[in-house]
């Protein structure tokens, strides 16, 4: 198997040469090019920038992000939004932005220390956050979510927010608590949004998914008992669908396309897919 073109790592940010990507909310900087630029081209440019991080390599070249403050412009360039990336690139580029995308939300949320107020500083040797008075150290935020694919036979379970797509419904998903496992959050959600109770989840993959910082940890569970119940202002329609009669599916590179397909492979007898990642 042929290496990754994209390696994520820590680089010293006195490095020469090299690219740059520009992040801000989410979004990347781009031109007729696509989003990466010659890193000493772009220094020249004069972006109000709050931080630089080197990130990692792409093709062997050093790669680093600037994460500049918002309303930043610059002639001939448009901001492009990271899930316009995940529909339309192709998953190396989509897998470097999703770190890139990471790591600078993290650097501009970051820029003071929360518990005395002091500005930070990096770390040298770490991808971390500083402070020279109190000595805290921050690094980049990981928040573990649980998406769950409910089944009752040749029927899914599936739901839709008032924040997705007209029309398309997907699995169930939320937050891990503090003190809670990741099978008892599994539980918990799934009584929460739709009122019933599922036998023992059964993990099947993970992904991350960088809207801003989740690891999304993907379940299979079987329908034990109850009626669908919504969660009111969550929730917005539930129901069973027959495997040959599905609604529109969330975009196909998303771990809750994956546990759709992967069921519908595995009831068929079909091929298994592929998560991207």
């Amino acid at each position: 198997m042929d290496a990754p073109r994209w390696q994520p790592g820590l680089l010293a940010e006195q490095t020469e040469g090299g690219w740059s990507l520009v992040h801000s909310q989410q979004r990347f900087l781009a031109d007729a090019n696509g989003v990466l630029f010659p890193r000493a081209w772009l220094a020249r440019q004069n972006l109000p920038i709050l931080a630089e991080h080197g990130i990692g390599h792409l093709d062997g070249e050093p790669v680093y992000l600037l994460e500049a403050a918002p309303g930043a412009e610059l002639p001939g360039c448009s901001w492009q939004g990271l899930r316009q990336f995940m529909m339309q690139a192709d998953a190396e580029t989509f897998r470097m932005l999703g770190y890139a995308s990471q790591i600078g939300t993290w650097a501009q949320q970051n820029r003071f220390c929360g518990s005395c107020g002091v500005g930070l500083r990096l770390l040298p040797g770490e991808r971390a956050m500083v402070c020279s008075d109190c000595g805290l150290h921050l690094y980049p935020r990981l928040a573990p979510s649980m998406i769950v694919l409910v089944t009752r036979g040749d029927e899914v379970l599936l739901a839709r927010s008032p924040r997705f797509v007209p029309g398309v419904y997907s699995t169930l998903a939320g937050f891990v608590e503090p003190g809670e496992s990741v099978e008892a959050c599994v539980r918990r959600e799934v009584r929460e949004e739709v009122a019933v109770e599922i036998e023992a989840p059964r993990y099947i993959a993970s992904q991350s998914w960088p809207f801003p910082h989740s690891l999304m940890l993907g379940f299979h569970a079987e329908y034990r008992s109850g009626e669908i119940v919504p969660q009111p202002g969550e929730i917005e329609d539930a129901r069973w669908f027959p495997l040959d009669n599905l609604p529109p599916l969330p975009a196909s590179r998303s771990i809750a396309r994956y546990l759709i397909d992967l069921y519908l492979a595995r009831r068929s007898g079909g091929a298994e897919p592929v998560l991207p990642g």
